[in-house]
């Protein structure tokens, strides 16, 4: 009999792969900031899923779940914040054209 927590896990490490594979990929700022989501909702997937199956970690998961959501909404309205005034000064979100904000 598999280990009820092993599907869980297996999709945490598919949101982290693909949002590795995001972050490494896209130009567009918004594509990374979304890849930057995948991996807490990655993490979020493991936390709740071993409070869930293990006993010593029963409340902590979903305190740290919480946690990192909260985080979450915070780093996304700085971010977006970020991106929206560089779209206001170089009509462009594209992460390479971002050489002149250097010291």
């Amino acid at each position: 009999m598999t280990d009820p927590l092993q599907p869980y896990l297996v999709l945490g490490a598919i949101l982290f792969v693909c949002s590795v594979v995001c972050m490494a990929t896209k130009r567009n700022a918004i594509g990374v900031l979304i890849g930057v989501e995948l991996v807490l909702n990655g993490a979020n997937v493991n936390f709740v899923a071993f409070s869930r199956y293990h006993p010593d970690f029963q409340i902590e998961g979903m305190v740290f779940a919480l946690f990192v959501i909260v985080l979450a909404a915070g780093e996304a309205a700085v971010a977006l914040a970020i991106v929206l005034n560089f779209y206001n000064n170089h009509t462009t979100v594209d992460v390479d054209s971002a050489e002149e904000l250097k010291g």
